[in-house]
């Protein structure tokens, strides 16, 4: 599965003198990858933070040779990338060292990338159809995540997200070679996320772990490719990323609500934390399916929806918000396949099936889903953030070029089961 990374779990403790040991831990990594001109990349928000201060305070103090990009866009674009892309280039950094979300993280993939591939055009790297998906062959320089959030897991991934605004989608590049060399999983960086930050952000968490472990059996993905270099980030389930689904589900299940309604529940922040990287590492190696391939459009083509407690200029649906509305609707349309994992995935979420039958689990775990966002108080589905049936067939087009996530759905869906799956998801409750 070549999960090329290392993580450090910080102790829960939080304490500042230890977010002081931990920078200077940190530092000496970077001395130990023999780092002498560092690029350290966040966002105009993370900036004034706590988190980024700690680092840019360490990075001082012990002499580091660093630069500061802090124009990453929440959400990212391709103009966003090509603009850290270009700033990567003249910097000609020997380090990485991103501090923020997935948005920032999947930046400063893409900035390592690009920098290290100065001849590459845009589009050469960007996951088919959209790009020509070319694998990666270039030698990158070292990355260190460090995330703020509890959602994306991108400190695990090989995966870099962006909205393409000619198309009005979301599409990405995805490749082992640009998972970060370490993440740094530290509970303290989560203190100042909001309530529906934290919320969105653990919706990412469960969908990773809902549709990773529903996901088309490894052994069934095609075609098989001839070369391992064509090899596909994302397998199918597996045995291995079960485990990490599983067990990411379950802590969501007992610590999200708790987090989200409690900022001062250190214990379930925390857990949330080690969630989100346990969730990535299962999805980074069996994949996602139709609640994220569905979400790109749903982003993609936002209106006027501004989310509470995101401090932006601009319309945005939270990628934790777009996948999650979908996700009622798109486990009562997958459970055909394997429905004892849709089962199971109810009762860790807690469902009482005793008396369950198997034929209904699609619409066990749907009920399951919906009870949780409404707890929640999560938005009555995609008309509540601006869309209509008449946007159905544009959400669908946006849907269709997502083949990288959407053929890992264990049920095949055609044109009109998408449809019949934004339809259902206008509206939740």
């Amino acid at each position: 599965l070549n999960q090329r990374l290392s993580i450090i779990l910080a102790r829960y403790s939080f304490s500042s003198q230890l977010a002081l040991c931990k920078c200077r831990i940190f530092v000496s990594d970077l001395q130990n990858l023999g780092a002498r001109r560092v690029c350290l990349m966040t966002d105009k928000n993370l900036s004034k933070l706590p988190p980024v201060n700690a680092v840019l305070n360490s990075l001082a103090k012990y002499g580091i040779n660093f630069q500061i990009y802090d124009n990453v866009r929440v959400e990212p674009t391709d103009q966003s990338f090509l603009d850290a892309i270009q700033f990567a280039k003249k910097g000609e950094f020997d380090a990485y060292v991103a501090v923020g979300g997935g948005s920032v993280i999947d930046t400063c993939k893409a900035a390592n990338l690009y920098a290290a591939s100065p001849s590459a055009e845009f589009l050469d790297y960007v996951n088919a159809p959209i790009g020509k998906g070319k694998p990666v062959t270039v030698p990158l320089k070292p990355l260190i995540a460090v995330p703020t959030t509890s959602g994306t897991g991108s400190e695990t991934t090989g995966v870099a997200i962006f909205d393409f605004k000619e198309l009005k989608v979301k599409t990405g590049i995805a490749s082992r070679a640009i998972k970060p060399t370490l993440g740094i999983i530290d509970p303290l960086h989560t203190l100042s996320m909001p309530e529906r930050i934290v919320a969105n952000s653990g919706f990412d968490v469960l969908c990773h772990a809902l549709e990773s472990y529903t996901a088309l059996p490894y052994h069934q993905r095609r075609p098989c490719p001839s070369n391992p270099i064509e090899r596909p980030a994302y397998q199918g389930s597996n045995p291995i990323s079960d485990v990490w689904a599983l067990h990411a589900l379950r802590i969501v299940a007992k610590y999200l609500k708790r987090a989200i309604r409690n900022p001062e529940d250190r214990e379930a922040r925390a857990n949330m934390h080690l969630a989100s990287a346990f969730a990535g590492i299962g999805f980074g190696n069996a994949g996602v399916h139709l609640c994220h391939g569905m979400s790109y459009p749903i982003s993609g083509l936002v209106k006027t929806y501004k989310p509470k407690d995101y401090n932006v200029d601009h319309s945005l649906v939270p990628h934790g918000l777009s996948v999650v509305l979908t996700s009622p609707a798109v486990f009562a349309f997958t459970a055909q396949m394997h429905p004892e994992r849709h089962l199971e995935a109810a009762e860790i979420l807690g469902a009482d099936i005793r008396t369950a039958r198997i034929k209904d689990a699609g619409l066990i775990l749907a009920d399951t889903l919906r009870k949780f966002l409404f707890d929640l108080n999560v938005d009555d589905g995609l008309a509540a953030i601006g869309y209509s049936k008449a946007d159905i067939p544009a959400l669908v087009k946006g849907t269709l070029p997502q083949e990288r996530v959407t053929k890992l759905s264990p049920r095949p869906q055609t044109e009109e089961d998408l449809s019949a799956l934004f339809e259902a998801s206008m509206k939740l409750y």
